[in-house]
Formats: C-alpha cells, sequence, structure tokens
C-alpha cells in the first residue's frame, strides 16, 4: 500500500491543476513566505472565509507536501453535491442554482473524483456541526508524530457579517488542545505558523487580487501557564490576534 506521501505525491498534478482553475482570474500576491516551517512536525493556521479558493490558495504557496482537515461533507458524495448546490445559491442566489443545474453532469464527476479520493492523501475528516472532535484531534497528533505539516483553516469557508472581523471569525481550541498535548505527551513544542488571506471571497472567474501574509511560527510553550485550561486559552488568543494583525497589515497594503 503506498505511504500518504506517495499519495499526495501522486495526486500532486491534479491539485495543481484544479488550484489553478479554482483561482482563474486571481492574482496572487505573498508577503512572508520564507517564514513557513520547511520540515516538520508543524502547523499552518489561517483565515478561512473563500470556500474553495482557500484551499487552492494552500496548494500554491506551500511547496512540501502538508495534510488538511476537512468538513467531513466533501468525503461524501452526496453531501459534497448538496454543499456545492448551497454555496452557489449562497454566493450567486437563483443564478447559482441556475449554474448548478447547468454544470450538473461536470460538476458530478468532479464530485465523485473528490470525494473518493481525498481520504487517500491524509486528509482528515472533522464534524463541524459537532463539538466532539476528539477523534481528529488524536489522529492531527498522530499525524504531528511522524513529521508531518497540518493546515487548519478557521472558520466557516465564508465571510460572517455579525462577526467583529468578517474575515476572521472566532478560532476554535482545536490546534490549541493538539499544541498542549504534544508538549505534554510527547514532549515536542510543535510550530503554528500564523497566515491571513483576503481575497479569497470575490467569486469564481471575477478578476481581482488575492493577497496572503505569513508570520513567524508561534509556539504554545511562550504562552504556558499553570493549567490546562488556562493555556489552552491563552494559546488561541494569541493565535487568533496574530492572524487579526497579519489580515489588517493585507488589508493597510
Amino acid at each position: 500500500m503506498a505511504s500518504y506521501e506517495e499519495e499526495l505525491e501522486k495526486y500532486g498534478p491534479f491539485a495543481r491543476k484544479t488550484s489553478t482553475v479554482a483561482l482563474l482570474g486571481k492574482k496572487l500576491l505573498v508577503y512572508g513566505q520564507d517564514n513557513f516551517v520547511k520540515k516538520g512536525p508543524a502547523i499552518i493556521v489561517g483565515n478561512h472565509c473563500g470556500t474553495y479558493k482557500d484551499v487552492a490558495v494552500v496548494c500554491k504557496v506551500v511547496p512540501w507536501p502538508f495534510f488538511f482537515t476537512a468538513n467531513r461533507e466533501i468525503f461524501s458524495k452526496s453531501e459534497f453535491n448538496y454543499l456545492v448546490r448551497k454555496h452557489l445559491h449562497l454566493y450567486l442566489g437563483n443564478f447559482g442554482l441556475l449554474l448548478n443545474f447547468f454544470l450538473n453532469p461536470y460538476k458530478s464527476l468532479f464530485v465523485q473524483y473528490i470525494s473518493s479520493n481525498i481520504a487517500k492523501v491524509g486528509t482528515i475528516p472533522v464534524d463541524i456541526y459537532v463539538h466532539g472532535k476528539r477523534e481528529a484531534i488524536e489522529r492531527c497528533q498522530e499525524y504531528l508524530k511522524k513529521g508531518r505539516v497540518l493546515i487548519a483553516l478557521q472558520g466557516h469557508g465564508r465571510i460572517v457579517a455579525k462577526d467583529p472581523n468578517p474575515y476572521v471569525t472566532p478560532f476554535g481550541r482545536g490546534i490549541s488542545i493538539i499544541s498542549y498535548n504534544m508538549v505534554k505527551q510527547e514532549g515536542i513544542a510543535v510550530p503554528v505558523t500564523p497566515m491571513a488571506m483576503y481575497g479569497t471571497h470575490r467569486p469564481f472567474i471575477t478578476p481581482a487580487k488575492i493577497h496572503v501574509n505569513v508570520g513567524r511560527p508561534m509556539f504554545i510553550t511562550d504562552h504556558w501557564l499553570d493549567g490546562f485550561e488556562e493555556t489552552v486559552e491563552r494559546f488561541k488568543k494569541a493565535l487568533e490576534a496574530k492572524v487579526n494583525e497579519l489580515f489588517l497589515e493585507l488589508i493597510r497594503k
């Protein structure tokens, strides 16, 4: 059986071509790319307001094998098909439903291919609608113990107007918990690289610039307090604040 790394290499050309299609009309500008950790274990955490375009950007700016957490619905053909339809309607209204109808034969092939192969490249399914994510956390830790790089985008894949920053939604505790466990259980302080994106929310094909700002790696050991809850909460807030800071730098640019 092929290793995850071999599977990634096998599907790499497809991922690159798909990313190019997903970013049609978009110009990609990256700042701080040298801040990415060159060897694992490592985590890259960023905002998530552009659905599939965020993943396409990551594929473009991270030039070595990585593994990412993804909505469990993508692993099911029927649920992924519904998810695509929902997003088209959300962003394009009734025109999105019409587009979904006309593109359905091609979309079905795309959905079938993705849902059938996404698990083969080490993608970690996460149920975003429940709070119990222990299994996903444990799987992430197993990947990190093998020296792998994880991508964990924070958000719902769209702009949330009611949030203080619609482009950077409040972070969950998952990355902080994983970082804490890796120190306590394995004695490994995993570097967490913060990253902010702006422009991925622009509709498909619409000409626009996508800006990416990569910060220096952060370590939970620099935010360590006496207890688990206090440390996890402090690191979560630090990561969220840094991504917000990187995002605001993009706006100023």
